[in-house]
């Protein structure tokens, strides 16, 4: 029973992180590692599946492994955020939610530019390379 639950929570963890990927105020990266915990305890396949996916496992990896996200990742997130964040702020007519969609903006890009940047070296060698 407890890894059923583990599952579905898991599934919407995972649900949300693809939205995230989509909705400026949703953030991806906290909803994804969730999904990750839950299939760690619920699932040995639903796991490999997540950390095996060609977009999000890699992505994943990096993150878990403490390795980072490539620049690529952080540029593309950053000019998504505030494109959606400036779409969103033209046309609210309350100046003061303008204001206050500057604070996800803000906290978000401070998190992705302080994260570890994952060097093409580094992606292309794997978490387990002996060389590195």
């Amino acid at each position: 029973m407890i890894k059923i639950l583990f599952n579905i929570a898991g599934t919407l963890a995972l649900i949300l992180a693809v939205l995230g990927l989509f909705l400026p105020l949703l953030p991806t990266t906290p909803f994804l590692l969730l999904a990750s915990a839950c299939y760690i305890r619920g699932s040995e396949r639903m796991h490999r599946w997540l950390t095996g996916h060609r977009i999000l496992g890699p992505y994943l990896i990096g993150i878990q492994t403490g390795r980072g996200i490539p620049m690529r990742a952080k540029v593309i997130t950053l000019v998504f955020l505030w494109a959606t964040l400036a779409f969103s702020a033209w046309h609210v007519p309350l100046p003061w939610v303008r204001l206050l969609l500057l604070i996800p903006g803000i906290c978000v890009t401070v998190y992705l530019l302080r994260m570890k940047t994952l060097r093409a070296s580094d992606a292309l060698a794997g978490p387990d390379d002996p060389a590195k």
